[in-house]
């Protein structure tokens, strides 16, 4: 009878990348939803937010790509916007937002401690 390989568990810099490109699709996803819900009254405002939080989920999905793909440049970038999302999560504390608030903390944590695990630091290194 076989042995059944023992599994290896994740790397970090993978779990990372994973969750940086979720955060890449919602942006993505809301900007959709921005231009959706576009009107005249504020067409100015909304085409700006459209092409921002575009422009932003696609920034985050390339540098979740060169993560994936061991390039330490994306380091960098993901660990400032992390910095950017924790900072707009905490605005949503308290109320019935707090759920937003805890759910986006998490997240950006979790990828910032993923991010500077000591594995990923290895993995990431020329």
């Amino acid at each position: 009878m076989a042995v059944p390989k023992p599994s290896t568990p994740r790397s970090p810099v993978s779990l990372a990348s994973s969750l940086v490109g979720l955060q890449g699709i919602f942006f993505l996803v809301f900007a959709v939803l921005e231009l959706i819900n576009l009107d005249s009254a504020r067409l100015t405002m909304g085409a700006t937010t459209t092409l921002f939080f575009a422009g932003w989920g696609v920034g985050l999905l390339l540098c979740a790509r060169a993560l994936r793909r061991r390039q330490s440049w994306a380091r960098g970038p993901i660990v400032m916007a992390q910095m950017i999302h924790l900072m707009v999560a905490w605005g949503f504390r308290g109320g019935s937002t707090t759920w937003v608030a805890v759910l986006g903390i998490a997240v950006s944590l979790g990828v910032i401690g993923l991010i500077l695990h000591p594995r990923s630091i290895r993995e990431l290194a020329d």
